[in-house]
């Protein structure tokens, strides 16, 4: 079963200030959520509890974490915030 993807106002506007490549990079790594749990389908997932909720995170490269949050009634994945790894480890600690 493959998801929707949507992508917040946020993370937009972080795309938006990528450069050309990495912007490319990024996008071409949101669309493996198509398959979002961890284990199946492809990307560095892995299930979160932030704020006593579930969260997921994807390493994207060696650069960017992109959180999402998986709606499976309507089965949308929501990327919430996409961050450097260096600011999500800071943000969250992990």
């Amino acid at each position: 079963m493959t998801y929707r993807v949507v992508v917040s106002e946020s993370a937009r506007a972080f795309l938006g200030s990528l450069d050309k490549k990495s912007k490319s990079i990024c996008k071409k790594n949101l669309r493996k959520l198509i398959s979002p749990y961890p284990g199946r389908g492809s990307g560095d997932k892995e299930r979160l509890v932030i704020a006593g909720k579930d969260r997921y995170r994807m390493h994207i490269g060696r650069s960017y974490t992109a959180l999402y949050i998986i709606d499976e009634e309507k089965k949308l994945v929501r990327v919430v915030e996409i961050l450097t790894i260096k600011a999500a480890h800071k943000k969250y600690g992990f």
